[in-house]
């Protein structure tokens, strides 16, 4: 056992197929040589008890023996066994004395004492034979038959013999062919072990069994040192792998086997059953279980055409929105101190040029103008928009804005203090921000510096409204209705038309809405509506 584990796969598969070549042909040509050997013994002893019936009927050898005739038989005999191919016709009588026999010295002699049996069924009985006995002519199989008289009465015996090596000469041919049948057995056997391993490594990426173990283990390490939980079944829907961060997560009893389980079972509201069947991933889908939020991604496994399976990854939320709003935060300050590092840039270089000719009024005044300006837009946004990161995403396209000489107008009737928790603040300020890019770069094209885009917002109502209106040369009619799609853009550049489709795609997810129409100064004025109470995904 120990040398055969040391064996490569394919080789083991060989050796293990041929010697059950090997031992399924062995014992089922032992078998065959057996039943052939018991059979031919049959066939020739009744052959040989058919020849003696047909030799005893003969009128010549009832009347021969009735007058123990044996210079008439023994030639005779010696004709019936050449004709017959018989190894020896014996004629007895009634007594059991040998009439006829190959050896002329055993004539008058009984035949029962050197073929080890008295006669006693064909000259008691009267009833024919067949018997394997050692006479003297060597072993034989016989088959004896009683003459008979006109009256029935036995008067004599016919024993004809066929040698046993003309059965041994047949078994040998059989033999013969069996060990050949054998061999090509095991090289067929082997070829297809072959074959078998092959095509069985391919399937299994060419791995040992103990490298498959050793991935196995390796994987359900990995599974649970991961913090995301994971569910996987099959194409029945039933679970083949679940970690304890998906026990944990759902709340699932940790007593309790799992695996082997219909998805049902256990989750009965799950979407996996739904992307088994349709074969469509589903990536950052948000669902609730245990009145917190969960991130799940459903993937389907699939074997060429066919899906096999599903793989479901999932996080709560509040980990991932942690993470998400700190990149949101230092993402809105790289881009506000940006804006207003290369603003203040420009503006100091201006207040030292005017102190250099001697102007220090009118330094004081710009230095006036821009304080008074910045702290009413702080002002503004402290008291309409409280929440940190739509406030900083604003103050930095406030900013930027500036930097392209243009002007971000908020209304000062604006108020955006109802913000739910529920609602994504990535996705919030990915949808304003993308609106308000848009807008400068439309007034920009279409005003030149010196342009305005305005905001107004309200959180009145079951719904967060968002207008952004803008100086730009509008849209035309013929992609009115196609603005929204990728890669459509009313601009000649390349490189637009994701930042509306990517507007549209969150807007969805959030079960919100959004419309355009052309604002009054020639532009185009973008409305938002965001419903306050989300509607989430079951699980």
């Amino acid at each position: 056992m120990k040398l055969l584990g040391k064996l490569k796969l394919k080789s083991r598969m060989i050796l293990i197929l041929g010697v059950m070549a090997l031992v399924q042909t062995g014992f089922i040509g032992v078998f065959a040589l057996h039943y052939l050997h018991e059979s031919l013994g049959e066939q020739i002893g009744q052959h040989a008890l058919n020849v003696a019936k047909t030799i005893a009927s003969t009128p010549q050898i009832i009347s021969a023996v009735q007058r123990h005739d044996s210079e008439f038989l023994q030639p005779l005999s010696l004709i019936f066994a050449q004709q017959t191919h018989a190894r020896f016709v014996v004629i007895g009588d009634k007594n059991g004395a040998r009439l006829a026999h190959p050896k002329a010295e055993k004539i008058g002699q009984l035949m029962s004492d050197d073929e080890g049996d008295k006669n006693i069924p064909v000259l008691v009985d009267g009833e024919g034979y067949i018997s394997k006995a050692k006479g003297s002519l060597g072993w034989s199989v016989r088959g004896k038959a009683p003459i008979f008289n006109e009256t029935k009465d036995v008067i004599g015996v016919v024993s004809v013999g066929y040698h046993l090596d003309h059965v041994e000469l047949i078994i040998l041919r059989y033999k013969l062919t069996l060990i050949f049948v054998i061999l090509a057995s095991f090289l067929l056997s082997a070829g297809i072990a072959v074959w078998f391993a092959n095509h069985f490594k391919q399937a299994i990426f060419g791995l040992e069994p103990e490298q498959i173990a050793y991935l196995f283990d390796e994987q359900k390490a990995t599974l649970e040192s991961i913090r995301e939980g994971i569910i996987a079944i099959n194409s029945e829907g039933v679970i083949t792998t679940i970690n304890r961060a998906a026990i944990e997560t759902l709340g699932l009893p940790e007593n309790r086997e799992l695996t082997g389980l219909p998805i049902e079972d256990v989750l009965p509201d799950s979407a996996m059953r739904e992307v088994l069947e349709s074969g469509a991933p589903q990536f950052d889908r948000e669902v609730w279980r245990h009145d917190h939020s969960i991130i799940a991604n459903r993937i389907p496994l699939r074997q060429g055409h066919t899906i096999t399976g599903v793989v479901s990854s999932f996080r709560r939320k509040d980990e991932l929105a942690l993470v998400s709003r700190k990149l949101t935060r230092i993402q809105q300050y790289a881009d506000s101190l940006r804006s207003q590092s290369h603003e203040y840039s420009n503006k100091l270089h201006t207040i030292a040029g005017l102190i250099q000719i001697g102007a220090t009024d009118e330094a004081l005044v710009l230095i006036g103008q821009e304080s008074q300006s910045h702290q009413e837009l702080i002002n503004l946004l402290i008291e309409s928009v409280p929440d940190p990161i739509l406030a900083g995403c604003l103050l930095g396209k406030y900013n930027r804005a500036k930097e392209l000489n243009l002007t971000l107008v908020i209304d000062a009737e604006s108020h955006m203090a109802a913000l739910p928790e529920s609602l994504p603040r990535e996705h919030l300020v990915s949808i304003i921000g993308n609106l308000i890019d848009n807008a400068l770069e439309a007034t920009l094209e279409g005003r030149g510096p010196g342009g305005q885009v305005f905001l107004s917002m309200t959180d009145l109502g079951n719904e967060l409204i968002f207008e952004i209106e803008d100086q730009g040369a509008g849209i035309d009619d013929q992609i009115k209705d196609k603005i929204f799609e990728k890669g459509v853009s009313s601009k000649a550049n390349i490189g637009h038309g994701f930042g509306l489709h990517l507007v549209q795609s969150l807007l969805n997810e959030l079960g919100g809405t959004i419309t355009v129409e052309p604002a009054d100064n020639q532009g185009s004025r973008f409305i938002v509506y965001i419903p306050k109470q989300q509607t989430l995904t079951q699980v």
